[in-house]
């Protein structure tokens, strides 16, 4: 971030509208003069997610996130700051300066370029060769795959040759040094052979980024050699835990999914009967990383996992996974075949439409397996079940939402929907899982974690100043920056307090600007953002801001006391004199006109 001066960061800043911005990801409605969505960072049925265009900023009242168009595009799209600096400056015309690396990041971008050059010369050999005599055997294993000329070409389909340094041999002839060959993850090395081939006499499939760039390879053996699929070893430019098979042709799909496979060939097979919106992890179980991925191009991802025993395990592995970054998930079925290619070989793409179009809820999915560990006739075991099914129910919070599944698992599993709600919140009261959140008396929203009421009260005045600059007026003689004990509020106060000064306006946006870790960010947003309930009338919100100038300076004072030497003197004196300022304020009648 230091890269760039403030002028020019502010400047990007003010001229790209976090309602324009915001809203090429989320739908949004106004409600006043601000405007609400469904969060992306997190999975919810209602709107807690708004945007202020008065204060060029976003903030969920559910987890928290917060920011201007910077932190939105860094959090949303996994940038770096001056990949979103670049992306909102080309949105607004403005030129950037071409940035001067250091000579060790020089040395670390020219060293991915390279990989990345070695991968492309690589994918083009094995692409060649596939059409090649030498690649007879692996072109008519495609061919008896049923793919066609076009699909092949299309996913860039190759073979690597039954010599095993036949690559190396290639590559060399190119150029390229050992050096950087072996750290390719095509080469390897030992004292006996020198450097030999990573795959050979294997159908290839080349791994490419959402840019198309090609970062990895998969190889099927052709034969009866071992391991029968193999994959690129982790580089500087494949991160198996990050990329996702096919991606870079389906985040362009018009579809509202994506469907998730385990296989290359599963989303081949897909695309080529027309679902350009199949994608697969690279021989790797789903992460985190995979999900938020995903979570960049769709709220929906359908699993279409194979049938058996293990792809049933890696789905119940996955559906948490995706929850947890907000995506619904749905499962494929695909019985009596064991995956995709299988089904649409046997069936079609129509009757594979038909599975799409009846795939089943991840949650009943869930439940339907666990059923399976019970035995339904024995009378104890039913009961087991149901306490397990309502042991999973109060992972709704939300009550409606828990009431429909209530009422969908009821229907399903022969209970009763007022026995199964009985069942949930008896378990509920038990273990407190599932309770009303609380409004403070403050006025500030609880969230996730409780706060103290000192920060609270710093948090809701720094809200009202921000929203109110009149109020600067009648406070600035009662409260100072100083008076902010968090050392992130203080360092907040006193630029708002200096913005104010010189401009006779504020800026929160650009407040946010000067921070570079990502949840310093958030919680700056948090103190412009803390929600206050029950105050109406202006005669309330007087009372209101009175209250919260006292808790303030109470706090300040009893926070310099406790740090203060007890003989200075001089404090000690300081602090009876506020003592009776404060006692004064309290008699005091703050007007707001």
């Amino acid at each position: 971030m230091a890269f760039y001066s403030d002028e020019l960061i502010e400047e990007v800043r003010s001229r790209n509208d976090i309602v324009d911005v915001v809203g090429g990801y989320v739908r949004l409605q106004k409600k006043g003069n601000t405007y609400f969505g469904l969060c992306p960072f997190h999975n919810e049925k209602t709107g807690s997610f708004s945007v202020s265009p008065h204060k060029q900023m976003y903030y969920c009242f559910g987890c928290g996130a917060g920011g201007n168009v910077f932190t939105f595009l860094m959090q949303y799209e996994n940038f770096t700051f001056g990949e979103a600096m670049q992306t909102l400056a080309d949105k607004v015309g403005v030129e950037l300066p071409k940035q001067e690396m250091s000579a060790a990041q020089k040395k670390e971008a020219d060293k991915r370029a390279l990989l990345l050059e070695i991968n492309k010369e690589a994918a083009k050999y094995f692409y060649s060769l596939l059409r090649h005599q030498r690649g007879q055997k692996a072109y008519t294993y495609f061919k008896n795959r049923e793919l066609s000329d076009e699909t092949m070409q299309k996913f860039g389909l190759g073979y690597s040759d039954q010599y095993s340094d036949d690559l190396y041999r290639y590559l060399k002839s190119k150029g390229y040094q050992d050096e950087i060959l072996k750290e390719s993850g095509l080469i390897t090395y030992d004292e006996v052979r020198g450097g030999h081939d990573k795959f050979w006499n294997r159908a290839m499939f080349p791994i490419m980024d959402v840019h198309n760039h090609v970062i990895g390879f998969g190889g099927r053996v052709m034969g009866d050699g071992e391991p029968k699929y193999l994959n690129s070893p982790e580089t500087k430019v494949f991160d198996k835990s990050r990329n996702l098979y096919g991606l870079n042709i389906a985040r362009s799909t018009r579809k509202d999914q994506l469907l998730l496979c385990e296989g290359y060939m599963d989303v081949i097979a897909l695309h080529q009967a027309g679902f350009d919106n199949a994608v697969a992890s690279l021989g790797t179980a789903l992460t985190s990383g995979h999900a938020n991925l995903l979570k960049r191009y769709t709220k929906e991802v359908y699993l279409t996992y194979d049938s058996d025993g293990a792809g049933v395990k890696a789905a119940l592995r996955a559906i948490p996974i995706l929850k947890e970054v907000g995506i619904v998930t749905k499962i494929i079925n695909m019985q009596p075949y064991k995956d995709p290619d299988e089904f649409i070989k046997a069936m079609g793409a129509e009757e594979y439409q038909k599975r799409i179009d009846n795939a089943e809820n991840s949650f009943m999915f869930e439940i339907r397996i666990m059923q399976k560990d019970y035995d339904m006739k024995d009378p104890e075991s039913k009961t087991a079940f149901y306490n397990e099914i309502a042991k999973k129910l109060l992972g709704f919070s939300e009550e409606l939402e828990r009431n429909n599944y209530i009422e969908a698992v009821a229907g399903k599993y022969n209970i009763s929907f007022d026995d199964l709600r009985k069942l949930v919140n008896n378990l509920a009261m038990k273990g407190g899982v599932v309770s009303k959140p609380t409004q403070l008396k403050s006025g500030i929203h609880e969230n996730k974690k409780k706060e103290d009421g000192k920060k609270q009260s710093q948090k809701l005045l720094l809200t009202w100043l921000i929203e109110d600059t009149r109020l600067f007026g009648k406070v600035s003689n009662l409260i100072s920056p100083d008076d902010f004990t968090e050392e992130l509020y203080h360092k907040v106060a006193t630029t708002l307090f200096e913005q104010f000064k010189m401009d006779g306006a504020v800026n929160p946006a650009k407040i946010i600007s000067m921070f570079e870790d990502e949840e310093e960010q958030k919680e700056v947003a948090g103190l412009f953002n803390a929600r206050i309930h029950e105050v109406e009338t202006q005669g309330e919100m007087e009372k209101a801001l009175k209250e919260t100038i006292i808790r303030v300076k109470q706090n300040s004072i009893e926070f310099r006391e406790a740090h203060a030497n007890p003989t200075d003197i001089n404090a000690m004196m300081q602090f009876i004199k506020e003592r009776k300022e404060l006692q004064e304020l309290e008699k005091l009648h703050i007007s707001i006109n």
